[in-house]
């Protein structure tokens, strides 16, 4: 795989930052050095300045729309990273990957492992080869992980936020004494100012504090809570990136993608059209309706090209909070009711999921139509989703951006082989 135009950007954007940050030993400078290059004032009428949070740890972030390829990005800027950040010879080259939910877990994991994906050969190219990734349960039962092979490799931690994320240390493996890492115990002794205080020198985050990782911080909107700056910390980095479409305030932001550039590339859906509606059973009906039309559309389209797509309609239905609440057993009986087969619809939500091991771009898939509340606001891409209807009341941007984005991917979507 190869990277495309703005990506090529991001990682041109990045290394640039890196570079600034060793003339200058100075996240902050960096930052207002690489935006007075690019002509853009940091401060009032600006960009928002530099936010210290790490104390003197670089932490950057880049802003790429749902369906930027954020993944392959993320491992195309670990050589890029490890390339400019001063190392002693000794330190070994070790990356603490950060996710927020276990779907997002599972793919990141199953991509990052499977030396025959794309995201994994990234790394093998850019590495010889030398690369060990580890889920949270390997590396707490010392598979593969031995002072030897953190030496010779890199080594690829995946974990979530919610694994670290916790003012309740006790009663955490990763915080507990670890039989499985005694040998690293010297090695973690060796700098005693490193150590985590009150914490077991096997343990499993003492271990990684050791190597001074480079840590990723996917859909970083998630990690801003002191929480999440305490989890960083703990991991000792000696940089962050996060990559999310919606940062929050005060991110350092170094590199924009807009959605024209995806749609350049033929990433996205785009136009968006927006229709608001005045009941609810104006939504259902010109769901219906338009994804009708669209599948007729698409019919017409597969006898010309030969490529199949089926069009699905995203529902977004409201929690079970009273006994108005339009949830997704109301929504699903009003389709039925509407005369939509019940193999037509899926269910995807926290406590259901009727996706799983589903192929919806299957030609025998039935399913055009997924009800959800905030199941899918992250980690999921259905490109034949074609439409989001939603009865919710949505007053956060950054909630309704990344349910948008599940219906930005196109089909044919790829980056360039």
């Amino acid at each position: 795989m190869q990277l495309n135009s703005y990506q090529r950007n991001v990682l041109a954007d990045l290394d640039r930052y890196l570079e600034l940050y060793v003339e200058t030993s100075s996240p902050a400078k960096a930052y207002n050095a690489l935006w007075q290059e690019k002509g853009v004032p940091v401060g009032l009428n600006g960009m928002d300045p530099y936010r210290d949070i790490l104390s003197g740890v670089p932490h950057v972030c880049a802003k790429i729309p749902t369906g930027g390829g954020k993944t392959f990005l993320a491992a195309s800027a670990v050589k890029t990273i490890f390339s400019r950040i001063p190392m002693e010879q000794a330190r070994p080259r070790a990356v603490v990957w950060l996710v927020p939910s276990d779907p997002i877990l599972s793919q990141t994991w199953n991509a990052l492992s499977d030396v025959r994906h794309p995201y994994r050969e990234r790394l093998d190219v850019d590495f010889s080869g030398a690369v060990q990734v580890y889920s949270k349960e390997q590396a707490l039962t010392g598979q593969n992980l031995k002072p030897g092979d953190v030496q010779s490799n890199l080594s690829v931690f995946v974990l979530s936020y919610d694994s670290f994320r916790t003012s309740k240390k006790e009663g955490r493996k990763a915080y507990q004494q670890n039989g499985y890492l005694n040998d690293f115990a010297k090695w973690v002794k060796r700098e005693p100012s490193a150590m985590l205080p009150d914490t077991d020198e096997t343990a499993l985050i003492q271990v990684i504090r050791s190597f001074n990782p480079v840590v990723i911080v996917d859909e970083s909107h998630h990690a801003v809570s002191d929480l999440s700056v305490e989890m960083l910390k703990n991991f000792n980095p000696c940089f962050v990136f996060d990559l999310t479409a919606t940062p929050r305030k005060n991110s350092a932001v170094i590199s924009f993608v807009d959605a024209v550039a995806l749609k350049k590339e033929n990433m996205v859906k785009l136009p968006v059209i927006v229709y608001n509606r005045r009941s609810q059973q104006d939504v259902y009906g010109d769901a219906i309706s338009i994804r009708d039309k669209l599948e007729a559309q698409a019919q017409m389209d597969e006898e010309l090209t030969g490529r199949y797509i089926r069009p699905i309609v995203l529902f977004q239905a409201q929690p079970k909070g009273t006994p108005d609440s339009t949830t997704y057993e109301k929504i699903k009986k009003t389709l039925t009711d509407a005369g939509i087969p019940e193999e037509e619809i899926a269910i995807r939500t926290g406590d259901r999921n009727e996706l799983k091991n589903v192929d919806l771009r299957s030609r025998d898939c039935p399913i055009r139509y997924i009800i959800t509340v905030n199941a899918l606001k992250e980690g999921w891409d259905c490109p034949f989703a074609y439409v989001l209807a939603t009865v919710a009341n949505r007053t956060s941007l950054v909630d309704v951006e990344q349910i948008l984005g599940r219906v930005l991917r196109l089909p044919e979507a790829k980056v360039n082989l």
